[in-house]
């Protein structure tokens, strides 16, 4: 699998040495997670992700751009052959945990209890059983039972 590398630093980084700061800077809005989300729901033209994220022309416009600048998304010729699509990268695949964990966590936390929500499934319509960080041992992980190291500068 490729991956995306930022070769340095950019001037404006939020926290240049903080990985989550660093995702947060390229996708951290809401509309760029929510096109990433529809992606990977199938969504591929301007007017798909227009029309399932309700969201403004120019700003779909802005963050179509930024997720391809940024190589989440690719553009291609669509099957018709007449219009450009949308479609994942690696890099934007690989959010697909990051969107299940978003996803769960709002089940958990942002939905009254019994109130209707969708389901994500898998291929046979099983729903997706919830994420849990394990150790290499296969201790659960949390913030009780981690910690942040920080890098070391060179000198």
């Amino acid at each position: 699998m490729s991956r995306t590398t930022m070769r340095a630093p950019k001037a404006d980084w939020t926290d240049p040495d903080c990985p989550v700061a660093r995702t947060l800077d390229l996708v951290g809005d809401r509309w760029s997670l929510l096109v990433v989300r529809d992606a990977m729901d199938g969504a591929r033209s301007f007017t798909e992700f227009q029309r399932r994220t309700g969201i403004a022309r120019n700003i779909l416009t802005e963050r179509l751009r930024r997720l391809t600048a940024h190589g989440l998304l690719a553009q291609r010729a669509a099957p018709s052959g007449r219009r450009q699509e949308y479609v994942l990268t690696d890099a934007g695949r690989d959010l697909f945990s990051v969107i299940l964990t978003l996803r769960q966590w709002g089940e958990r936390h942002a939905f009254a209890p019994g109130e209707a929500h969708s389901t994500l499934v898998d291929g046979h319509g099983t729903p997706v059983p919830e994420i849990v960080p394990t150790g290499t041992d296969g201790t659960p992980l949390d913030a009780e039972t981690t910690h942040v190291q920080k890098t070391r500068e060179s000198a």
